[in-house]
C-alpha cells in the first residue's frame, strides 16, 4: 500500500498518555448504534482462538454489556493524561492520519456531488481503555464509531493483532487489511450523517424478534464494508494507492471475520439468524460492488434481493 501521498488529516485526538482507567458506563452499543464494529469481531475473534474460548461468546457478551437494548446513558468522564491534538508524528499515527485523511477526502468530493456537506468524523487514539461519550472503551473492542459525538475509537495494538494472528496478513501487505477497517468505520461515520443509522436503530427496536433486528445490523454491516470499498476505489484512481496483493489482503481478512466462520471455526456449525456482521462471502462481495462501483447507489444493502 503506498500511502506517502495521502493528505493527513489533524482531527486526531492522541490518548495514548493518557490513563484510561474509570468504569464507564454506556449502553450505547458500539460501532453502529447496533454492535460491534468491525474491529472489536475481529479482536475478540483472536482472543478467542488463542485462549481456546468459543469467540462468539466473548463477542455475544460484548454486544449484551455494551448493548442490551436499554437507553443510552452517555459517560464523558475520563481520567486525566497527555492528550495531543492534530496530526501524529509517529509511523502508526502517520499512517492512521493518512488513512484518515484520504478518506475524508474522498467522502468530501463524494457528498459534493451529491449537493451535500460532508462533515469529518474525529478520531481518538488510545491505548489500553479510555472513555467515550458511547462508555467505556477497552482495547479488546477493537475499532469502533461512537455516533453521538461522531468519533472513531482506535487502539492501534489492534494492528499488532491483526498482522500477528491472521493468515497473507504480514509486514506492507497487512496496512491495506488495517486501513481497510479504518474505512470501514469512517462508513459507519457516513450511514450516521445520511440518516441511516438512525433509521435502523428505530426499526431494531420496533422488530418482532432478535433474528430481525440481527439482520437489520447485517445489512448495516455489509454497507459499510461497501463504503470502505468506495474508499479504495476513490483512493486507487487519485493516489495510486494499491499495490500486489492489497486488495487479496483486504479481502482475506473480510472472509476471516465472517459470521459463518467465526461460527463454523467455534461450533463446528453455522446458524444464520445470529449473524451480525455478514457472511465471509456477503463481506467480500460487497467491498468487492464498493471497490468496483464507486458510488453510494450501488451499496444498497437493504434491498433484500441484493443480499
Amino acid at each position: 500500500m503506498r500511502w506517502d501521498d495521502l493528505p493527513r488529516s489533524g482531527n486526531i485526538e492522541d490518548r495514548r498518555g493518557d490513563s484510561g482507567g474509570g468504569g464507564g458506563r454506556g449502553g450505547f452499543p458500539m460501532g453502529t448504534g447496533g454492535g460491534l464494529g468491525i474491529g472489536g469481531v475481529i479482536v475478540l475473534g483472536i482472543i478467542g482462538y488463542a485462549l481456546g474460548i468459543d469467540p462468539r461468546v466473548l463477542i455475544g457478551g460484548a454486544e449484551m454489556v455494551m448493548g442490551g437494548g436499554s437507553a443510552p446513558q452517555f459517560d464523558q468522564s475520563r481520567s486525566g493524561g497527555p492528550v495531543r491534538t492534530g496530526t501524529p508524528t509517529d509511523d502508526v499515527g502517520k499512517f492512521v492520519a493518512a488513512v484518515l485523511g484520504s478518506a475524508d477526502s474522498t467522502w468530501k468530493v463524494v457528498f459534493e456531488r451529491d449537493g451535500q456537506t460532508y462533515q469529518r468524523p474525529r478520531l481518538v487514539m488510545f491505548a489500553n481503555a479510555t472513555q467515550s461519550r458511547c462508555g467505556h472503551a477497552a482495547a479488546a473492542m477493537g475499532p469502533f464509531y461512537c455516533p453521538p459525538s461522531r468519533e472513531i475509537y482506535l487502539d492501534t495494538s489492534f494492528f499488532r493483532d491483526l498482522e500477528r494472528r491472521f493468515k497473507g496478513c504480514n509486514g506492507k501487505a497487512c496496512e491495506f487489511a488495517q486501513a481497510y477497517v479504518i474505512a470501514h468505520e469512517v462508513g459507519h461515520h457516513v450511514q450516521n450523517l445520511l440518516g441511516i443509522l438512525g433509521k435502523v436503530q428505530q426499526a431494531q427496536r420496533a422488530a418482532p424478534s432478535k433474528t430481525e433486528a440481527n439482520r437489520m445490523q447485517v445489512r448495516v454491516e455489509l454497507q459499510a464494508d461497501c463504503f470502505a470499498g468506495i474508499w479504495a476505489n476513490h483512493a486507487e484512481a487519485r493516489w495510486k494507492l494499491l499495490q500486489p496483493g492489497d486488495i487479496d489482503a483486504a479481502l482475506q481478512t473480510a472472509a476471516a471475520i465472517g459470521d459463518d466462520m467465526l461460527q463454523k471455526r467455534s461450533q463446528g456449525y453455522v446458524v444464520p439468524d445470529s449473524f451480525t456482521h455478514g457472511s465471509s462471502e456477503q463481506r467480500k462481495r460487497w467491498f468487492t460492488t464498493g471497490f468496483k462501483q464507486g458510488n453510494v447507489r450501488a451499496c444498497n444493502t437493504f434491498v433484500a434481493a441484493q443480499l
